[in-house]
């Protein structure tokens, strides 16, 4: 559970809005013993610095600079308080401010905690506070013939706001954090709060209500509270010591932007930005796997834009092959292809969407292993066999329908060690998280399909051997991480 500290120049700051005694003045929060005796010390603590000047030495920045030795989050950070004012890139929606601004060469409007009163500014809004964190940005957008560039973005100082300003900075700071203005229900005390970040809308997650509830108790278990979260929560992050992403994962959805902004907020995150982009995308795996001489199907990379591609990879593999594109999952936008017609149309239709496809070997095998490993350790395996006539696990239909095949899950002593010593080397590369490594065992040959972030725990399946074992081991590297950063 964070403490939130709302840090002003003086008193009178704050005279107008409503009495919080969670507001204290810069003077106050810069003293050595500050919150010894107004919070437990395992209490994590956002501070929201209001302070009117961020510049070098200045209070304003001695607050945030002693939040982050203290071990506070806090926004800004210092370094967000540095890198203001240096240039930056970032990426305009300019199709929605073409529509909305298309007889304007300038817009411009503050920024409240990600929100802007103006529409059409929403997207940009929200990218800069993400980048930044900084409560109010005042910022300024031209038009240069088709394309819009950001010619200002500096903070401003809430004391400065008109009363129209006034209502929306109140309105934007109570949606990101409502635990600010309002009393926290009675609930039994957790030392720890965890987001658990997932998608009710989505048709195969990651792990299934029973085993969300599993992880709630594993979690209740150890002193944490782990609350559901979905994407309307984005504001809420701040609430938490850690996030636990229980949606699948993907560069361009929710997940990887939730997960961006709990790392910038100190959280444990599992699964981290890092590991979301590096296994999500096959591409990136199979460079990084041939570098490091990991075993794994023949692959090559084809590239949309030679006029060869075909020509170079049937002199160096054979039909029938695998193409992938680069950022599938549970068997989507993975084709067989076992002539050159078909080549060539089902390539055409990923090179649609994607400027680099991969091609495998085709390897048909009765089952796949998965090697669950978490903080560089197998924790659990399966044997995920292939649906039934069909060379995949998971088989799409025309009607919408999805099949897939049987299961058997092993005590690892059963699983070839060979098996479990490539899939660990696998996912080292990757980083520390929690991983689903597919493997194929060929006469003895072991071969790595993918590493999967994010990997499936559903319940009777992937903890049918371990049980309630499987759940506790995972929260508690959640809790042994959130107490290395000394939260």
């Amino acid at each position: 559970m964070a403490n939130f500290v709302i840090v002003t120049d003086k008193d009178s700051d704050w005279g107008q809005y409503f009495p919080s005694d969670q507001v204290v003045t810069v003077d106050s929060y810069l003293q050595p013993n500050f919150l010894s005796d107004r919070t437990e010390k395992h209490k994590s603590v956002q501070v929201i610095n209001l302070c009117r000047d961020y510049s070098y030495m200045s209070n304003g920045y001695y607050c945030s600079l002693l939040a982050e030795a203290r071990g506070h989050r806090v926004i800004p950070r210092v370094m967000a308080i540095n890198d203001v004012n240096q240039p930056f890139v970032i990426s305009l929606p300019e199709q929605d401010l073409n529509k909305h601004f298309s007889d304007s060469e300038k817009v411009a409007s503050k920024i409240y905690f990600g929100r802007s009163h103006i529409k059409g500014l929403e997207k940009v809004a929200r990218r800069l506070f993400e980048h930044f964190m900084i409560p109010v940005l005042d910022i300024e957008l031209k038009k240069h013939g088709k394309h819009w560039q950001l010619v200002k973005v500096q903070p401003f100082p809430f004391q400065d706001l008109n009363n129209e300003e006034q209502d929306t900075f109140v309105q934007s700071l109570e949606l990101f954090s409502t635990k600010v203005w309002r009393s926290p229900k009675p609930s039994k005390s957790f030392r720890y709060d965890v987001a658990m970040l997932v998608d009710p809308d989505e048709k195969m997650p990651p792990s299934d209500p029973v085993a969300l509830n599993r992880f709630k108790k594993a979690a209740n278990r150890l002193g944490m509270s782990l609350q559901t979260i979905t994407v309307d929560d984005f504001s809420r992050l701040s609430e938490f010591d850690g996030l636990f992403i229980r949606a699948t994962t993907n560069i361009s959805n929710f997940t990887y932007r939730f997960a961006k902004r709990a790392e910038k907020l100190g959280l444990v995150v599992i699964d981290d930005p890092e590991s979301i982009m590096k296994c999500t995308n096959k591409v990136f795996l199979t460079e990084l796997l041939e570098r490091h001489k990991v075993p794994a199907p023949k692959s090559m990379i084809l590239r949309s834009f030679d006029p060869d591609w075909k020509q170079n990879l049937l002199e160096h593999m054979q039909l029938p092959l695998v193409l992938k594109i680069p950022d599938g999952a549970f068997s989507v936008g993975v084709v067989k292809v076992t002539d050159e017609a078909t080549l060539e149309q089902k390539a055409a239709e990923l090179f649609a969407k994607s400027a680099l496809i991969l091609a495998q070997a085709f390897m048909p095998t009765d089952f796949d292993w998965r090697i669950g490993v978490m903080n560089r350790q197998a924790i659990y395996a399966c044997r995920y066999h292939m649906s039934r006539g069909h060379w995949q696990i998971y088989q799409h239909h025309n009607s919408g329908r999805t099949t897939s095949g049987g299961f058997d899950t092993l005590d690892l002593k059963q699983v070839p060690k060979n098996v479990v010593d490539t899939a660990v080397k696998a996912s080292n590369l990757i980083g520390s998280g929690l991983y689903g490594v597919d493997l194929k065992e060929i006469d003895g040959q072991v071969y790595v399909i993918e590493v999967n972030d994010n990997p499936s725990i559903d319940n009777k399946v992937e903890d049918l051997w371990l049980g309630d074992l499987l759940y506790d081991r995972i929260m508690t590297e959640f809790l042994r991480r959130i107490q290395l950063r000394g939260f």
